[in-house]
This record gives C-alpha cells, sequence and structure tokens, in this order.
C-alpha cells in the first residue's frame, strides 16, 4: 500500500508540505516571465516600428529588461512581505488567545467543525483530538486556513519573478536583433508562441482551463505588440524621432 492511499491522498492533489512556497514562487516565476515577454517585446518592437537603429532598438531593449526585472522583484517582495507580515501576527494573535482563554477557543474549534457538516458531538472529539495534538495548527488551520511552518517567502517570490522576467524578456531581445526585414514579424512569433507557453503554465498550476489562458495572453500580447509597433511606426513616418 502507498503512502498516498494511507494517508488519504490520490496522486497529483495538493496536499504534500510545502506548499504555499512552491505555488508562491511558481505564481511570482509564471507571471514574471509573462511581463517579461510582453513589456520587452512592446518596448523593442515599438523602437523598431520608428526606427532599423539596432543600437537604439538594443539600448531601449536593456533597459526595460534590467528596470522591468528589478521592478519585478521589488513589486513580489513588498507584496509578499506584507502578506507574510500578515500571516504572522495571525499565527501570534491565535497563539496569544489559546494562551488566555484556551475554553473559548476550544468551543470555537468545536463550533468551525460543526459549521463544516459534522455533528456536535463528532465534532467535538475531532477538536479534542486536534488540541491535544497541536491546538496552534489546528485553529490555524482551521479558522485561518495558515499552516505556520509553509508562510510564503518574499526572497523566493522576488528571485523567481526576477529571473523569470529576464529570462522572458531575452526572447524578444534577441529576435528584434534579426535582419531588418524578418525582424518584426519573426518576434511576434516567438512572442506569441512564448505566451501561449506562460498561459498553459498558468492554467496548469491553478488547475482552471488551459485554452482561455493561452487566449487570454496571447491576445493581449498580441494587442500589446500592435498598439506599440503602430505607435512607433507613425513617431517615424512624421519625422518625431
Amino acid at each position: 500500500m502507498t503512502d498516498e492511499i494511507r494517508t488519504g491522498q490520490h496522486p497529483g492533489e495538493p496536499h504534500r508540505e510545502g506548499l504555499a512556497q512552491r505555488l508562491n514562487w511558481l505564481r511570482a516565476g509564471v507571471l514574471g516571465a509573462n511581463d517579461g515577454i510582453v513589456s520587452v517585446a512592446a518596448v523593442v518592437v515599438g523602437v523598431a516600428g520608428a526606427t532599423p537603429t539596432v543600437p537604439a532598438i538594443l539600448t531601449a531593449g536593456l533597459a526595460a529588461l534590467v528596470g522591468g526585472a528589478i521592478s519585478m522583484a521589488l513589486g513580489e517582495y513588498v507584496s509578499v512581505s506584507s502578506q507574510r507580515d500578515s500571516e504572522h501576527a495571525l499565527i501570534a494573535k491565535e497563539r496569544r488567545e489559546l494562551a488566555e482563554m484556551p475554553e473559548a477557543e476550544f468551543e470555537e474549534l468545536t463550533g468551525l467543525w460543526e459549521a463544516k457538516g459534522l455533528r456536535p458531538e463528532t465534532a467535538r472529539q475531532v477538536a479534542i483530538e486536534l488540541t491535544e495534538r497541536d491546538a496552534l495548527a489546528a485553529h490555524l488551520s482551521v479558522e485561518l486556513g495558515i499552516d505556520q511552518d509553509d508562510v510564503v517567502s518574499p526572497w523566493h517570490a522576488a528571485l523567481a519573478s526576477a529571473v523569470a522576467f529576464t529570462i522572458g524578456g531575452i526572447l524578444p531581445l534577441l529576435t528584434i536583433l534579426l535582419p531588418a526585414e524578418v525582424r518584426i514579424p519573426v518576434t511576434f512569433v516567438v512572442v506569441l508562441v512564448a505566451l501561449a507557453v506562460t498561459g498553459y503554465v498558468a492554467a496548469w498550476i491553478g488547475g482552471s482551463s488551459r485554452g482561455k489562458a493561452m487566449l487570454r495572453v496571447v491576445v493581449g500580447g498580441a494587442l500589446a505588440l500592435a498598439a506599440t509597433f503602430t505607435i512607433g511606426a507613425l513617431l517615424g513616418t512624421t519625422g518625431v524621432v
């Protein structure tokens, strides 16, 4: 008998320890790659639409790549740090309440299990056993949906986002340096294919429809590229740049 069967788990279901951490950096990585592809591609395509000069395109692309990676990492760090601080505050609050009023907390835990559909006597027995094992973990899980040993890390999210943004942004930065007659169409194709991949991965992580997710990011990316290229071309033909 496998460990999954003995513990009541099914293959592929997210019951493993550290799930929040893994989903955290996976989410940050997928979003970072998606943003890197779209934002850098939009910049280089827009500049390429205005001028065929490679140094100008490369400079703009590198600036977008470096600035975007730093911005994504900083944004993820601040966001996840706020989430982590909130989780730590809730854990401390629950620990204090268990120390100051254990009886009331026990009744609260029993009520929570009753609210989930258990009979009063069953809910009380479950609360007794969970409290004897780890009262804090029981309350955090049932009441707040928090695992004190699996609090998200802002550093992991920041690093995953920055690295993924850089990898995603390198793709359009390389294709836009191709010969002038093919750089725009090839960049469009590569970017849209890459976005389809990130959309698929994002849907796979979230367990949602792959087709819808891919369609959303591909259409959004195509609109962004078309808009920036049109603006760049207009500025180039009017002599503004």
